[in-house]
């Protein structure tokens, strides 16, 4: 196809977030002798297992192969900021894995070209202050600001339908106690708890309680990525001042997975200033983190005592019995009678989170209403093969950070921290040598998980421990009890 004498070709990766990404080419470089844009289609699976569907989409798909001459590699972009923040965070990946796959390669230049579509949230992005990662997609993500920012309540979520455990019940009381009374007895309430163990159902229960009591209350519940593109938006629409007095209208301001601003200056500044405001007044104030204040890493010291200044509130890992009363809220909210010995088992075997749990179950009964048949252990098994074969395999990089914490002695949060110490920096390039051989993260995600890194310091990391442990027998010994620990 052609548009403005760019022509398109269109990338299916098999995957369903990525299907449908058109990926810009130049025409004049389709009749070279070696083709760069044949070159350049097969590199695109690569480098969106990389880079993650996201950041791929954002990113690396608007990207324009331009030539591949002497060893080096020309691309185009849009404009200059898409230019420097693709050679600053993709170039050095992208040439090693060109390298892999076609030979010898110099450098790869990326140029701006005049030619380029403008990607419509390269023009949200110029909007990002000094030293913020710019948002996904701001332009087509958020609307234009109005009064409903609100994301809707799932109904599914209510205090009727949360199980209660010793694990949970310090979140759950502090979230009644929220819920049941104006008084401002916890500001801010913080939920910390990994993935799918119930900090945003707490904070939809909370939502359905305050409307139901009190109707006139103003509830505003978001993720910290819409809070950043609204933000975002605000700022590139000239629309701050709109922006600061509907979020500083509100009774109570809900924020769910905090940690997506850390590093964000720009996105904390305002956040500080809305949350001051809304203090000031008595408004209710409830955030949401997979780690306490005092471990999210990049997060302005004043926004992190404001923080901590509440009530935090964490939620352990869940339990047999906690999973196993989970399943059998489920079916009794489904009206359907699964057979005991089923649930015991899902509730052994599935251990990640509650979200996968819910899932299998809703796997099971969907299965059963198709076909006509009755759930059993053996239909369970069969059916949910490949969950449980992930839950028998999977480890995660909290897992490996925190082992390997208790193994040397330090504390967790020194995974994230930008301490240098020896004592901190060996085993912290143990977690990362053991997160690469371990799980199916990228360097990048990795990154992300010891504080924010950038992946060339992941990989340094790795094979920092690759050369020791060929002569250091000690540390052998280090990583066979850490993966024993690991596993066991």
């Amino acid at each position: 196809m052609q548009s403005n004498g760019i022509s398109a070709a269109v990338l299916n990766t098999g995957e369903a977030d990525a299907s449908s990404i058109v990926v810009p080419m130049i025409p004049s470089v389709a009749n070279s002798s070696f083709c760069v844009v044949s070159a350049w289609e097969k590199m695109l699976p690569l480098l969106q297992k990389e880079f993650g569907v996201t950041a791929y989409k954002s990113w690396i798909a608007p990207i324009a192969p331009a030539r591949f001459e002497k060893g080096v590699l020309e691309l185009c972009v849009a404009t200059r900021f898409i230019r420097d923040w693709v050679k600053t965070h993709y170039a050095d990946r992208i040439r090693h894995l060109w390298a892999t796959q076609f030979g010898s390669i110099i450098r790869v230049d990326v140029v701006i070209s005049n030619a380029m579509p403008i990607a419509a949230n390269a023009a949200a992005n110029a909007a990002v202050a000094p030293g913020e990662a710019p948002p996904v997609a701001v332009a087509e993500a958020l609307p234009v600001i109005t009064d409903n920012i609100s994301s809707p309540f799932d109904p599914r979520f209510t205090f009727d339908n949360y199980v209660v455990a010793p694990s949970n019940e310090l979140a759950h009381a502090a979230a009644r106690r929220v819920a049941e009374t104006d008084l401002m007895a916890f500001n801010p309430l913080f939920f910390t708890g990994g993935v799918g163990l119930g900090k945003t159902h707490l904070m939809h229960a909370i939502a359905w309680s305050i409307r139901a009591r009190s109707p006139q209350r103003r509830v505003v519940y978001m993720s910290a990525e819409k809070f950043m593109y609204q933000f975002v938006r605000a700022l590139r629409a000239k629309e701050m001042v709109p922006f600061k007095e509907l979020f500083r209208s509100v009774d109570v301001l809900m924020i769910d997975d905090i940690q997506f601003i850390c590093g964000k200056e720009a996105t904390q500044e305002e956040f500080f200033h809305t949350f001051n405001a809304l203090v000031s007044q008595n408004k209710q104030i409830i955030i949401s983190a997979d780690r306490p204040p005092s471990e999210l890493d990049g997060l302005d010291e004043r926004l992190r005592s404001r923080l901590g200044g509440g009530l935090v509130a964490q939620i352990q890992s869940t339990t047999y019995d906690l999973r196993l009363g989970i399943l059998a809220k489920k079916s009794e909210m489904l009206k359907r009678d699964i057979p005991h010995n089923v649930l015991e088992f899902l509730a052994h075997k599935i251990t990640s989170s509650v979200r996968e749990l819910e899932g299998a179950l809703n796997r099971l009964i969907a299965h059963a209403e198709l076909t006509s048949r009755a759930v059993t252990l053996e239909v369970a098994q069969d059916l949910l093969r490949d969950i449980l074969r992930a839950n028998d395999r999977r480890v995660s990089v909290d897992d490996i950070q925190r082992k390997v914490a208790e193994h040397y002695n330090i504390r967790l949060s020194d995974m994230h921290s930008p301490r240098r110490a020896r004592t901190v920096a060996r085993p912290r390039q143990v977690a990362m040598y053991l997160a690469k051989a371990l799980t199916e993260h990228s360097l990048p995600e990795i990154g992300r998980k010891f504080g924010g890194r950038d992946h060339t310091t992941i990989m340094h990391g790795v094979r920092r421990i690759e050369e020791l442990v060929a002569s250091d027998q000690s540390l052998q010994q280090d990583l066979d009890a850490i993966k024993r620990a690991i596993s066991g």
